[in-house]
């Protein structure tokens, strides 16, 4: 019974209130407008005090300097035309109507950038006995944001809120913020950005058009961004492509990949450099990855020139002049024992040296005149041996016999023996003509040979020298290109830290 009881103890009791309720909106808005402000001195200056909640970033647009953000925001005033005695009305102390039944100040946001000005939702007010006006009413607001893209992507930007009347000036409306910073307890946490502090300040500003001064509340929204996908998915691609230039010094030259290594590497950044650029604002502020991405392109061009240039020194012909003085000492010298580059038979250790401690043979420092005489003097000396066997030989070839005496030859049906005519002596000559004229012609055949063998063993010589220079070459700017990107890699890194 007592449960009863008390049952319907209240819901008489929420019967009456609502019964008095229905009084009070007919007795309040009997003769109210909205139309006006409602106070009862015009000279006097309405307090409006406003907070700000922020729930949710839901977009930052760099490329058009859009936030978007999702608010709550409350709005307390105290209008004179809207109050009552609560023991008229059975201690009912408070009420909740439409907005749009009361005045409400035209609050807006300055910095707007939405194209359909949509404003806040049409929520209820809550008024109290005493006049105290309380609206909470959420909001997606789109503002504009000065975006500084100078450190993408280890970049922070700083979005302002700007609240204030729009009609009513500071003698009529007088703007008061609640709290000196904006409310982020109830903030969703964005995977992109960071909340680093939302602080808020008072301002009033007397503008060009009207002398009245005008207050405003103006919220610094301080964000950071979380750099974390854009190191994974731009720039470690960027960093591991751009150690791929410098091995293309690496490459040998006759495989022919040399330059088709630059050029992909080149188009690689290409389209990362277009990723980035696509996101970006076209401002003069280049974004440090960007700057990064064309310092990489840069070095990636400057390198294939090189390249191209190395091959041209290293695929040189055999009509290449010799290699410079100060090539040979200081390139394949001093450069060749630096980065370990040796031809085959070399090594660190013991490097190839030529006879006498690496001194030139003495046949190399003849001219060409006292070597092809030398090796003249060397073949005639042969084909005289040659032709004295011959003329020993040529008896037996010719059905001849040796005499018992030594030098003596017996004739077999054509010829006397050795002192009986002219006719052996005038052979003997005949041959040793002969033999000479032969002689002399293969002599002239052979010193051919000899000096072209000798002029391609030069140009060899010559190539073979080349082709070290530019395999040093490579070497180097190998090392250098590497240098340069880890530095380049370590001051963006450092950038992130």
């Amino acid at each position: 019974m007592a449960l009863e009881e008390h049952i319907g103890r209240e819901g008489f009791v929420q019967g009456a209130q609502g019964k008095f309720a229905y009084k009070l909106m007919n007795d309040l808005f009997a003769n109210y407008s909205n139309a006006l402000r409602p106070v009862e001195d015009m000279d006097k200056a309405m307090n409006v005090t406003l907070q700000v909640t922020l729930s949710q970033i839901i977009d930052m647009d760099e490329r058009n300097q859009i936030l978007m953000a999702y608010l709550w925001i409350r709005q307390v005033w105290f209008d004179a035309y809207l109050r009552w005695n609560r023991d008229d009305y059975d201690g009912l102390d408070t009420i909740r109507i439409p907005s749009s039944y009361v005045w409400r100040p035209d609050i807006v946001l300055y910095n707007n950038a939405d194209d359909q000005f949509t404003g806040s939702m049409e929520t209820n007010v809550v008024i109290r006995y005493d006049g105290q006006i309380m609206w909470d009413s959420p909001a997606i607001t789109k503002s504009s944001c000065k975006v500084d893209v100078s450190f993408f992507p280890f970049d922070g930007q700083q979005c302002r809120l700007t609240f204030g009347s729009w009609t009513y000036n500071g003698n009529q409306i007088d703007i008061l913020n609640h709290l000196d910073t904006g409310d982020l307890t109830d903030f969703v946490e964005n995977v992109e950005w960071e909340i680093l502090g939302m602080p808020a300040k008072k301002n009033v500003i007397t503008y060009g058009c009207c002398s009245e001064p005008y207050p405003d509340v103006t919220y610094t929204l301080i964000l950071k961004r979380r750099a974390s996908f854009y190191i994974f998915n731009l720039l470690l691609p960027c960093v591991m492509i751009s150690f791929l230039a410098p091995l293309g010094f690496y490459l040998p030259a006759d495989s022919g990949e040399k330059v088709s290594l630059g050029v992909t590497v080149l188009l690689a950044l290409t389209v990362f450099q277009l990723l980035v650029a696509e996101s970006m604002p076209p401002s003069e502020n280049v974004p440090l990855i960007g700057k990064y991405y064309i310092a990489t392109m840069t070095m990636i061009t400057a390198s294939t020139a090189l390249t191209i240039f190395i091959m041209n020194i290293h695929h040189c012909g055999p009509e290449a002049k010799p290699v410079p003085r100060w090539a040979k000492k200081f390139i394949l010298q001093y450069m060749s024992r630096i980065f370990f580059v040796y031809e085959v038979g070399e090594s660190c250790k013991r490097p190839k040296k030529g006879p006498e401690n690496g001194k030139k043979p003495v046949a190399q420092e003849m001219n060409g005149q006292a070597e092809r005489r030398d090796n003249s003097a060397i073949l005639r000396n042969c084909a005289e041996k040659i032709r004295s066997e011959k003329l020993e030989e040529a008896p037996d070839k010719d059905n001849l016999s040796k005499a018992d005496a030594p030098g003596e030859w017996k004739e077999s049906g054509k010829y006397p023996e050795k002192g009986g005519g002219g006719k052996e002596s005038r052979y003997s000559e005949c041959s040793k003509t002969h033999c000479v004229c032969h002689n002399e012609r293969l002599l002239k055949n052979i010193e051919y040979m000899a000096n072209c063998f000798r002029e391609q063993k030069a140009a060899q010589k010559r190539t073979g020298e080349w082709k070290k220079v530019a395999k040093v070459m490579d070497r180097f700017f190998m090392w250098v290109f590497f240098i340069m990107v880890f530095f380049m890699s370590v001051l963006i890194m450092g950038k992130a830290l």
